[in-house]
Parts: C-alpha cells; structure tokens; sequence
C-alpha cells in the first residue's frame, strides 16, 4: 500500500493528525510515552502510557485507518483508561475491553463521519446506543447481557451487529490490545506523574485547538474540569457540621461577610457529633480504596474530634456494623473487618440507621455509584465518595481518584 516503512507511517500520521484542527488536540498525548512498531504485537495496544504498532497491521490498513487507529490508542490515554477502569479487566476481562473500545469509538466516529481524514476498520466495535455513556456504565449493560452466554455486539464492518459467546479471560473485544496488567506495573508515583504529564498535555492541546478554532470534545472538557481534592472536599465536609463554634479564627475570613469587604474572624469548632461511615462491599470498590478512605478519615477526626464513628460495610444490606468511640479511633484501621461482597443497594445504609437509632450529625459514603435502586432517603447531610464518572441526586458528591 505504502513504500514507507510503518515506522515512517506512524510519524506521517501524526503530522498529519497534529496539524488538524479537529485532532491537534491530542498533539501533548502523542508526546507522552513511547511510540513503538512491534514484530510480535498481533494489532495495536497501549499500556496507558506506550503505544504498540504490529508492523504486518500497519501494513495492510490504509492511512485514513491508520490515524484512527492511532487516535483509538491515544484515546486510551488521554481517558487513562488502563489505570481507572483496572477494576473492570479484574472483573471480566472481556467485556472491560469492549466497554472502553465503545465509548472511544464514537468520538472518533463523530468526529469525521464520512470516513474522509479518519476511518476506523471493520472490526471496530461501534454502536449507537452507548453515546454519553461511560466505560462502567457500557460495562455494566455487557455484564447484563453476558447472564445469557454472550453480548450482542456492533461493529464499523457489522452495523446490525451479532452475538459473540463471553469467556472469562478472553481479551477479546475490538481491534487492539490492551495492557492492563503492564498499566499496573508502575508504581504509585509514576501513575501520579503519568496523570500530571496527560492532564498537561490536554490543557496545552485545548489551547492548540483554540488557536486553530478547533473544537474541544465534550469528554474532553469534562476530563479537564477542575477536580477537588477529595481528602480537602471531605475534611471541609466533617468540619463544617462542628459542634462548638465558640473560637475565633482570622486564618479564615467569615465568608458572609468578604462582599461587603468586611473581614471578620470565622468560629472554629474543636469536636463534632457521631458519624456514619457507610461503605460500598459490593465487589467494585477494593481494599486499596477501603483503606485510603478510612486512613483518610481517621486523620480528620484527629482534628475535628467526633463522639464516635460507625463504620456500616454494606451490600445490599448492612453486613457489618462497628462501632469506634473517640478514644478507639487510633485502632480504626487496624481492627476493622471489611463484610460484604453481594449488590449494590444503599437504601439499606439510612433505613438501619433509623432501625437502630444512629442518630448521625453527617455520613460518608464510600461507593462506585452504580446502585441496584435509588439513592435514599436520608436524615442527615450526606457526603458521597464517587470512584466513577456518577453524581449522586442528593447530598454533596465528591470524586475518589
């Protein structure tokens, strides 16, 4: 097709893509990590930071696939993919995936429908009813579908789609590979770094788009918005339902009256009332993030002093109820005793609390957002600790990276 080499190929189209204004975008994401053309790699893969060529693929796809493919793959980073859905490929390795493959799909499908600059192969998984979902959201309706044997599935070659048996294992699922289990290779600090290096790469490339009155994808912006720290989000959480406001601080001005540039001292409270700690055991949140979170918890109540914490470990009931006065809350971590592992219904969380008069001045959830039924009905202000893309309805939500 090409007297180029693929090497020579590869660069082309990333020229080319960089030079666009609907793809100039992705010109930083290009940048981070290697670009490599591997004998042996069947396809196209990344491990959320590399990316992998298969010299016989590049051969045969023409140019207008070729930088598709590279944009699929560069996808893959810029959403990371490898690293936030890790819970999924544990999961079901298949189905993880073709859920991330769906949702990446439609973006470069819309952005050159014709099929003119870009065209994704045959193979590609592509359909309709996946747009404005997200990768756990399309992996939770292929997981429904799978109770059956096999996932009816659409592709670019395939529009009516059909039905493909699930393996537990399979890699199955789209045109490339997926390295999940070199994503999870690296260390805490090179995710952290690899985190920084794509969110820079991102911001630089929306002002790139701007300049060359390109357009910023909706995905894209959202991934970009401002993210609160949620250790920050939870300690102004706890702290602002204190119980005795009777010190004074100038460290942080009374906001009720900075707009009529008046400065006057915030009260500061010493302890707050008993707290709920309600967490998700259904499967979906891991005894890394168990463990973050309650660390996390345990340092705020060092500060604000709570009566007492109830720690509920939930499923589609309270499985586990423990108990923690003020002076136990140093042996939080290493006494408690994680319960659970069935559906996901927090419904359960507020009605034991009224069944056995907790009588909470707030509660934390720590949960994915995907609930079997709503949300609850609460008799206390609610802070909810999100893994995924979800907001819940009610209370404050913060995102736990």
């Amino acid at each position: 097709m090409s007297n180029l080499t693929a090497e020579q190929r590869i660069q082309k189209a990333h020229v080319a893509l960089m030079k666009d204004p609907k793809y100039c975008l992705y010109s930083g994401i290009f940048m981070v990590g290697k670009t490599e053309v591997d004998e042996k790699m069947p396809t196209a893969g990344t491990d959320g930071r590399n990316t992998y060529y298969g010299r016989a693929f590049v051969d045969k796809i023409d140019d207008r696939q070729l930088r598709a493919v590279i944009l699929h793959e560069n996808l893959h980073k810029a959403f990371r993919h490898i690293t936030t859905w890790k819970h999924l490929y544990d999961e079901h390795h298949q189905l993880a995936n073709m859920a991330c493959d769906f949702v990446i799909n439609l973006m470069i499908h819309d952005s050159d429908p014709s099929g003119t600059f870009v065209k994704l192969p045959d193979s590609a998984l592509l359909d309709e009813k996946y747009r404005g979902w997200d990768s756990g959201s399309v992996f939770k309706d292929l997981m429904q579908q799978a109770q059956g044997g096999s996932v009816h599935v659409k592709s670019v070659g395939n529009p009516q789609g059909r039905d493909i048996p699930v393996r537990e294992g399979s890699d199955f699922g789209g045109f490339d590979e997926h390295d999940w289990e070199g994503g999870q290779e690296m260390g805490n600090e090179e995710k952290e770094q690899l985190a920084r290096d794509i969110d820079q790469a991102l911001r630089q490339g929306a002002i790139l788009a701007g300049k060359m009155k390109g357009n910023v994808p909706r995905e894209v912006t959202d991934a970009l918005e401002a993210k609160i720290d949620w250790k920050e989000a939870m300690r102004e959480f706890f702290t602002s339902f204190c119980m005795d406001k009777d010190e004074s601080t100038w460290r942080k001005p009374n906001r009720r009256w900075i707009d009529q540039d008046v400065y006057m001292p915030s009260l500061i409270g010493e302890s707050v009332g008993r707290i709920v700690v309600g967490i998700d055991m259904s499967g979906s949140i891991g005894t890394e993030e168990v463990g973050q979170f309650l660390g996390e918890v345990r340092k705020i109540c060092e500060t604000v002093k709570p009566e007492g914490i109830d720690v509920l470990y939930w499923d589609t009931e309270v499985c586990s109820h423990e108990k923690y006065e003020q002076d136990q809350l140093d042996n939080l971590l290493s006494s408690t005793k994680p319960k659970g592992g069935g559906g996901t219904d927090v419904v359960c969380v507020p009605e034991y609390m009224r069944d056995h008069k907790i009588k909470a001045e707030c509660a934390v959830i720590l949960t994915d957002g995907y609930l079997g039924g709503d949300w609850g009905k609460w008799d206390c202000p609610t802070l909810w600790g999100i893994t995924s893309d979800i907001t819940s309805p009610i209370g404050k939500t913060v995102r736990i990276q």
